[in-house]
């Protein structure tokens, strides 16, 4: 099991590099290298970079696999209460994502006409589902969730925090999904963005709300 637990993300890490030596015969001496907020490419390279992106995401992806698959013994916080298999499963689903993002990116860059905003935000917001999915199972730690002064310093507030989080981050990503299939451009990425300050902003104000409450009710007894 534990061959199959890093033989399974290398894999996942190497299919991008497979699609781009698929791709690469077939493309043009200049493809895009970088597209604006409307889904156009507004940058360019040769088309040995179509190497580039996995190259940069594989080593994200692989440095985040072996921090979140690590966790328990790199965090002195909650080395003791945190659940190893909870994080390797949430390592593994970043990588699938990031694997998945490369190999969206690349299409994108490979077929002239397609719009990469199209690709990009419902896969994101799938994304940001499926992490709100973990969210209320995290365990307090320093490195993964809403670490806050307030979550870190009281676990029924990160508890708390996370719950909510959980199923504001599953809502919105399910928004971020639709309307990135159905809105182009600038409305779709307004409207991206806006959903990903909504759902940054309500769990931090609602953790700093709740350390608020307990503050008085101590004050309270006194």
């Amino acid at each position: 099991m534990k061959n199959f637990n890093i033989i399974l993300p290398g894999l996942l890490i190497l299919i991008p590099f497979g699609y781009a030596f698929y791709l690469y015969p077939s493309l043009p001496n200049t493809i895009p290298t970088h597209f604006n907020m409307e889904g156009k490419a507004d940058g360019w390279g040769s088309k040995d970079s179509i190497f580039l992106l996995p190259s940069i995401l594989g080593f994200v992806s692989l440095m985040s696999y072996l921090l979140l698959s690590n966790l328990k013994s790199i965090d002195p916080k909650r080395a003791a209460k945190v659940d190893d298999s909870q994080y390797k499963r949430m390592a593994l689903f970043l990588v699938v994502f990031i694997s998945a993002l490369s190999l969206v990116i690349m299409y994108g860059t490979a077929h002239e006409g397609i719009r990469i905003d199209q690709l990009l935000f419902p896969l994101l917001g799938l994304f940001f589902a499926g992490f709100g999915s973990f969210m209320p199972k995290i365990k307090q730690n320093y490195f993964a969730g809403f670490r806050l002064p307030w979550t870190l310093e009281n676990e029924d507030n990160w508890n708390a925090t996370h719950q909510l989080a959980g199923k504001i981050w599953m809502i919105g990503g399910a928004i971020q999904f639709l309307t990135g299939l159905i809105l182009e451009g600038p409305w779709a990425f307004g409207t991206f963005i806006s959903l990903v300050v909504v759902m940054v902003v309500v769990p931090t104000l609602y953790s700093y709300l709740y350390f608020r409450r307990k503050v008085a009710r101590l004050l309270n007894k006194d």
